[in-house]
C-alpha cells in the first residue's frame, strides 16, 4: 500500500467539538499506526460564518491534546484559483455546465417539492441548453451520473450502495465564484493526495457526490470510513445539555489532555477489555477493525472516573506544573509559587488521590496554602468540642517540645498518647485534621503536618483548642 494520507478539515464557525477531536485522533492514530501523514485543512469558504478566533481554538485545542499534524494548516480561502481551475476543466469536458435559474425561483421550486412531502431535486432545465458566456448571475452545476448505483466499501460501516436516479446536479461554483464544500473538499483531497477520508457519519451521503467528481477529474478514489456519532446518555445528539463540548472546556475544569485522548478513543473503539491506554499502546493497537458501527454514547461520570486514573498515577513534577493556574483562579497561586518546587510537588503527592480533576485539586490544597484555617461547621461541632480541648493541648505542648519535627517523631508521639490514653488513633487523629485543615476530610495526619510545618501546625492546633473551648467562633 502507498504512504497512508489522511486529513482533519474543520469548519471555523465556532469551537472545536469533542466530536471532531475524536475524528481528528481517529485519523492521527491511523496515520501514526501506517506510518503515514496527517494533514490539517481548514475548510473556511464560508465566509459569513468563519472566523479567525474559531481558527485560533481549533489549532490551540489541537496542540492541547497532543494532535500533531505533518503538513498545513492549509486554508482553503488561499487556495480558491485551484478550485476555479478544476471547475473550468469540468466546464471544457463538459462535465458540468452553467445554470442561471435564479435563486428565488430554485427556492420557490424546493418549497413547492416539501409542500407535497417530496425531496426537491434540481430537475435539470439548464442541462442542455449549451450555455458558454452567462450574462448576469450564473452558478456552474456538475453532471451527475442518472444511472446505476454507487457503492461505497466503508471501513467503518462495510458495503454502502447509492442509487444514482436520487442525485441531482450539485452546484460546484456559486454564482459569487466560491466553491461548494463537496467541489472543495474533492479538489483539496485530490491535489493533497488523500488516500483515505475519515470522518463523521453525518457526511455519509456526500461521499455518492463526491465519487463522480474525482473520477471526473481523473483522481483516484480514496478510501471512505464514517465514524459513528457521539451520543448523550438520552440517545439525542450529544449537545451543551448533556455537559461541556468543546475540547478547551475540559482544560478550563481541570482535565488533563491524555485522559481525554484516552476517553475520546474509548468513544466508538476497543481493545478487548483494556480502559486505560497509553498512546504509544494506541498508536500499536489501533485498527478500523476495532472501531464499533453504532453510534457512542457520552459518560461525564466514565471521562471523570478516567481522568482521575490518570492524575492518580501522574507525574508529580508535571502536576504541581499544570495545577498552579487553577490556584491562580482561587487567588493562592502567589502563595504556592512562594513555596520551593519540592514542596509543591509534595502538596501534589498528599492530594493525588484525593482529586479527580486539577480544579478540586486545587480546592483541596486551599488550607496548605493560607495563614489561618476555615472550619466546616459541622466537622469542627462534631470533632471540636470541650472533651477534646485536654487531648488536643497536651498534643500541641508535645508536639512544640519535639527536637526533630519529622513524620516519624510525630507517627512516635501520636502512638504514645492513643496508648497512654487507651484510645483508637481516629479518636486523637480527627480533631487534630480539622483542627490543621478545618475539614473533617484530609490527606494522613502526618503529610498534613509535613506539608504545614512546625510554626503553622502549632498555630493551627492552638487555635483548634481555642475553637473548642468555645473561646473561638
Amino acid at each position: 500500500m502507498s504512504e497512508v494520507r489522511v486529513r482533519f478539515a474543520p469548519s471555523p464557525t465556532g469551537y472545536l467539538h469533542i466530536g471532531g477531536v475524536r475524528t481528528a485522533l481517529f485519523n492521527w492514530l491511523f496515520a501514526r499506526h501506517e506510518g503515514g501523514k496527517f494533514i490539517l485543512r481548514i475548510e473556511d469558504t464560508d465566509q459569513s460564518r468563519s472566523t479567525e478566533e474559531a481558527i485560533r481554538t481549533i489549532i490551540e485545542g489541537m496542540r492541547w491534546v497532543g494532535l500533531d499534524w505533518d503538513e498545513g494548516p492549509y486554508r482553503q480561502t488561499e487556495r480558491m484559483d485551484l478550485y476555479r481551475q478544476h471547475a473550468m476543466k469540468l466546464l471544457e469536458q463538459h462535465q458540468a455546465y452553467w445554470c442561471v435559474c435564479p435563486a428565488e425561483e430554485l427556492e420557490a421550486r424546493r418549497k413547492d417539492a416539501q409542500a407535497k412531502g417530496l425531496t426537491f431535486k434540481y430537475d435539470g432545465r439548464c442541462r442542455d441548453k449549451g450555455i458558454v458566456h452567462p450574462t448576469g448571475e450564473a452558478a456552474l452545476r456538475f453532471k451527475a451520473q442518472q444511472e446505476g448505483q454507487t457503492v461505497i466499501d466503508d471501513l467503518v460501516k462495510g458495503r454502502v450502495v447509492f442509487d444514482n436516479s436520487v442525485l441531482d446536479d450539485l452546484i460546484i461554483l456559486r454564482s459569487n465564484g466560491y466553491p461548494t464544500y463537496n467541489f472543495s473538499v474533492v479538489v483539496d483531497d485530490a491535489l493533497m493526495g488523500i488516500t483515505h477520508v475519515v470522518r463523521g457519519d453525518d457526511h455519509l451521503n456526500n461521499t455518492p457526490r463526491q465519487i463522480p467528481l474525482f473520477r471526473a477529474l481523473g483522481f483516484p478514489v480514496p478510501t471512505f470510513g464514517h465514524l459513528s456519532m457521539i451520543m448523550g446518555a438520552d440517545k439525542t445528539k450529544l449537545s451543551k445539555r448533556h455537559g461541556a463540548t468543546s475540547i478547551l472546556a475540559y482544560r478550563e475544569l481541570g482535565y488533563l489532555p491524555e485522559a481525554m485522548i484516552n476517553y475520546l478513543v474509548r468513544l466508538g473503539w476497543s481493545y478487548g477489555d483494556q480502559e486505560i491506554f497509553s498512546v504509544p499502546e494506541l498508536i500499536e493497537k489501533f485498527t478500523f477493525e476495532h472501531v464499533q458501527k453504532s453510534a457512542a454514547v457520552f459518560s461525564p461520570d466514565k471521562l471523570l472516573w478516567v481522568n482521575a486514573q490518570y492524575i492518580h498515577h501522574g507525574d508529580v513534577k508535571r502536576l504541581a506544573e499544570l495545577l498552579l493556574p487553577f490556584l491562580d483562579q482561587i487567588g493562592l497561586g502567589g502563595a504556592a509559587r512562594a513555596c520551593s518546587p519540592e514542596w509543591r510537588q509534595l502538596l501534589v503527592t498528599a492530594l493525588q488521590e484525593r482529586s479527580r480533576t486539577l480544579v478540586e485539586m486545587a480546592e483541596l490544597a486551599r488550607p496548605y496554602l493560607t495563614e489561618a484555617v476555615t472550619f466546616e461547621d459541622a466537622a469542627a461541632q462534631k470533632h471540636l468540642t470541650p472533651a477534646s480541648a485536654p487531648m488536643l493541648t497536651q498534643l500541641t505542648d508535645r508536639v512544640d517540645a519535639l527536637a526533630d519535627f519529622s513524620r516519624a517523631s510525630l507517627e512516635a508521639l501520636f502512638h504514645t498518647m492513643v496508648e497512654a490514653h487507651g484510645m483508637k488513633m481516629g479518636q486523637l487523629a480527627q480533631p487534630v485534621r480539622v483542627a490543621l485543615t478545618g475539614r473533617a476530610a484530609s490527606p494522613g495526619i502526618f503529610e498534613v503536618m509535613e506539608l504545614l510545618g512546625r510554626e503553622r501546625t502549632l498555630a493551627r492546633l492552638r487555635r483548634g483548642i481555642e475553637r473548642a473551648q468555645g473561646r473561638y467562633s
